[in-house]
C-alpha cells in the first residue's frame, strides 16, 4: 500500500472509466442463453479495443481475462461454456491493467426480469454494503475497521451471509496488496489508510450460510450450503476528506 501520485492518479481515472464502461456492457449482455465464455470473450475484445491490460490472463495460472461465477460459484469462476439460464446469478469480475496500475471492479447480475424477493434482497444488500463501505471513507486517517464495519451494519441488515474467508484490499502496483479489508469488523481498528492509497472495496454475501470451498476446477470458490452468492466490487481513491470511486462512468 502507498500513495499514489497525482499522474498515477489520473491515470487510474482514465482506466477505471474505461473498465465501468466494459463491464456495463457485459453486464447488458448477460442473458439468458449466453455462456459465461461468450461474456468473457467479448471482454478480451474489449480490453484489447480500450487499450487496457488484462492482467488475470495467465495470472497464478488462471486462463482467462475475467472472473465469471454463477449461483453458489460466488467468486474467481473460470468461464465456462454452458449457457445461462433463466433466474441464474451471474457474478462478472473484472481486473484490467492500464499504464502499469491496476484496477478492479464486479457486479452481480440477475439473468432474467423480475427478480424472487430473496434474490432481490441479497442484491440489493450487498450493492448498499459496497456503497456503506465506500462512504465509511472519511479520508487521511479512515481505518479499514471504519470500512469493514459498515459493510457489515447493511449486510447485517439484509440477513444475508457474510464471506469472511474472502476479503478486500489494496491495489494499484499489485493485484492484491496489504492491507486486507474485510466485510465485517469492529470501528475504529485495523490499519490507518492514508490519502492516495487506493483499495479494492469487495462485499460477498450469500442467502446461506458464509462458509466456501473451492470447486473441482481448482478456481471457482462456491458457497459450501449451495446457496445463492453476490459480488460487487469498486476500486476507490482515499482522499484527503473522503472517498472518489475510480471504476465508475
Amino acid at each position: 500500500m502507498r500513495a499514489k501520485t497525482s499522474a498515477e492518479i489520473e491515470a487510474m481515472r482514465q482506466g477505471g472509466k474505461k473498465l465501468a464502461q466494459i463491464l456495463q456492457d457485459l453486464a447488458a449482455q448477460t442473458q439468458p442463453g449466453v455462456s459465461p465464455k461468450e461474456i468473457a470473450d467479448m471482454a478480451a475484445a474489449e480490453i484489447k479495443k480500450a487499450g487496457l491490460q488484462p492482467v488475470l490472463q495467465g495470472y497464478e495460472g488462471f486462463d482467462n481475462v475475467m472472473c465469471i461465477s454463477v449461483n453458489e460459484g460466488i467468486v474467481h469462476g473460470m468461464p465456462g461454456k454452458r449457457p445461462i439460464k433463466e433466474g441464474d446469478i451471474v457474478n462478472l469480475d473484472l481486473t484490467v491493467g492500464y499504464k502499469n496500475l491496476i484496477l478492479d471492479s464486479a457486479v452481480s447480475v440477475y439473468a432474467g426480469l423480475t427478480p424472487p424477493a430473496d434474490v432481490k434482497r441479497l442484491l440489493e444488500g450487498t450493492r448498499k454494503a459496497l456503497e456503506a463501505g465506500i462512504n465509511a471513507i472519511r479520508g487521511n486517517g479512515t481505518r479499514v475497521g471504519d470500512i469493514s464495519a459498515a459493510t457489515q451494519d447493511v449486510l447485517d441488515r439484509y440477513k444475508l451471509g457474510i464471506i469472511r474467508d474472502l476479503v478486500g484490499h489494496a491495489i494499484g502496483d499489485k493485484i492484491h496488496e496489504e492491507p486486507n479489508i474485510p466485510n465485517y469488523g469492529v470501528t475504529g481498528t485495523g490499519p490507518v489508510l492514508p490519502a492516495g492509497v487506493t483499495l479494492a472495496i469487495e462485499p460477498m454475501a450469500s442467502l446461506g450460510d458464509w462458509h466456501i470451498d473451492t470447486a473441482k476446477d481448482g478456481w471457482t470458490v462456491v458457497m459450501r450450503d449451495g446457496s445463492i452468492g453476490a459480488h460487487f466490487e469498486h476500486t476507490v481513491l482515499v482522499t484527503e476528506k473522503g472517498a472518489e470511486i475510480l471504476t465508475a462512468l
